[in-house]
């Protein structure tokens, strides 16, 4: 088990770092050859096309890992379904594009929205069957898939943008990204998909929950920017969704190749409480030692960064991504509890937790935003995003025994690091050092992260080495020479005399 999660954390872990490399550079570049307004109009019709496709989201990827032992008649249902799903979700999609245009008073949008409606609906072609990779923990259809949908999409959105300077380019890099993604799924893995619905009922019975909790999210996550299209127009919008997906890009993508592993590793260990238990905080910790440096990190760098990539244009988007990096951060104390909840099969917990972070977040949303504008709804989703953290750590204390304080204390070391590391890179930022450069810039930044990496070995070896993420590393460090020592060397081949 162990040796399966260290090889598919390596594989995510080349596939999220590649994926982030090509999506900054994208979005550097983008930024720098599109206006803030083209960023906030395609952003609307994106959030449109979100919350319409929450509605009719199935989740039966996740019911076919969840599934003991998934057969033929599972995956031709699964296909089936999700091409019923994509065609009425493109129709929603394809009626809807003249009303939105008319709210948001821009015609520019009904072309837009027709554009994705009709990705949407290719997108429901997609082959169900690569899902037995992640059941049986291979990730390197992940690494094949991913680094070459975001290539393919950057690559396409740069050259629209460099040819037009429109905000199609944003709309095409995302329509070939999707489109190459079908085409890969069945290049990886071969099948011939039938069309029946036998098996769809025993899919539901997992997925229905997850369902519901993904339009309740999606309505949560998505409303903000609906909110602020409308009120402060899409160059304020632009802004803040530059802001926001920048805020998260980092964390989102460094985490993610440990978080993928947690959901089908947490299903082999349902029947052992205790095993469960231990492999939780192990997956958590180390998802918020690397999440946690990150986040506070780019929050303490936004500005000269913004400034030196993209230009002064987007300056209003700093304030966004300096409050938001640090809340992205913090939740990584709790993001587990959604693969955790899954492989217990307690999907109707998560979605009465998304109702509450729903009740909880939206009126605080529209409170901030009457009364502060943009900074109302930064300050607003800051208060959300720590109730929602404190919300997950109580259910998992429900799910499986272990209390809130011990969950926090299995992350003291990395929050003192990260403090440690906080502090050095606030006396450079507020030296001026970062902002000479992108060099000068790339140097603070690496002096962050050996001050973050050795104050955390420092914290560890004090404490007498206790279990943790560090004990991970150490293992994986020497799991690699070890096999690089024991590689054999090829002999020099010499001449006869």
């Amino acid at each position: 088990m162990k040796d399966l999660l260290t090889r598919g954390a390596f594989w995510l872990a080349a596939t999220r770092l590649l994926v982030t490399v090509i999506g900054f550079a994208s979005t550097v570049l983008l930024a720098r050859l599109l206006m803030p307004e083209d960023f906030g109009l395609v952003a609307i019709a994106i959030t449109v096309a979100a919350l319409a496709g929450s509605v009719s989201e199935l989740s039966l990827s996740s019911a076919l890992v969840q599934h003991e032992n998934p057969q033929r008649h599972h995956f031709d249902s699964a296909w089936t379904l999700n091409i019923l799903r994509a065609a009425l979700l493109a129709a929603v999609l394809a009626a809807a594009a003249w009303p939105v245009a008319a709210l948001y008073g821009d015609q520019r949008l009904v072309g837009i929205m027709l554009v994705i409606a009709g990705t949407r609906l290719l997108g429901g072609f997609g082959n169900p069957r690569l899902v037995v990779f992640t059941r049986n923990l291979v990730f390197r259809q992940e690494f094949a898939m991913g680094v070459s949908q975001k290539l393919l999409g950057f690559v396409v959105a740069l050259a629209v943008a460099v040819i037009y300077k429109s905000y199609w380019a944003l709309v095409a890099g995302g329509a070939a990204a999707q489109l190459l993604g079908v085409a890969l799924s069945y290049a990886l893995l071969p099948y011939r998909p039938r069309l029946r619905l036998r098996g769809g009922r025993e899919l539901f019975a997992f997925s229905m929950w997850l369902t519901l909790g993904r339009v309740v999210n999606t309505v949560n996550w998505r409303s903000d920017q609906l909110f602020i299209g409308y009120f402060l127009g899409s160059n304020m919008l632009g802004q803040y969704s530059f802001g926001d997906n920048l805020a998260a890009l980092p964390t989102r993508e460094a985490t993610s190749p440990v978080a993928q592993t947690l959901f089908p590793a947490f299903s082999r260990l349902t029947h052992d409480r205790e095993r469960l238990r231990a492999a939780y905080l192990r997956g958590q910790s180390l998802v918020s030692a690397v999440g946690l440096p990150i986040g506070f990190g780019l929050a303490l760098i936004a500005e000269p960064l913004v400034v030196l990539a993209v230009g002064d244009k987007w300056l209003p988007a700093v304030v966004v991504i300096q409050i938001l990096a640090g809340v992205f951060a913090l939740q990584t104390l709790s993001s587990s509890l959604q693969p955790l909840a899954m492989a217990l099969a307690e999907t109707r917990s998560l979605f009465h937790r998304d109702l509450v972070n729903l009740g909880i977040r939206l009126p605080l949303i529209v409170i901030g935003l009457v009364t502060g504008g943009l900074i109302g709804v930064l300050l607003a989703r800051v208060v959300s995003g720590l109730s929602g953290m404190a919300i997950n750590m109580a259910l998992v204390r429900r799910l499986i025994g272990i209390p809130i304080g011990e969950q926090i204390a299995a992350n003291s070391r990395s929050l003192a690091a990260t403090g440690i590391m906080a502090g050095v890179l606030a006396a450079l930022v507020h030296a001026g050092v970062a902002a000479a450069a992108l060099p000068a810039l790339a140097a603070v930044i690496a002096a962050g992260a050996f001050t973050y990496v050795a104050s955390l070995a420092l914290l560890w070896l004090v404490t007498g080495r206790p279990s943790g993420p560090e004990t991970d590393v150490v293992a994986l460090a020497g799991t690699l020479v070890a096999r690089f020592a024991m590689r054999p060397r090829v002999q020099p081949v010499t001449s006869p005399q």
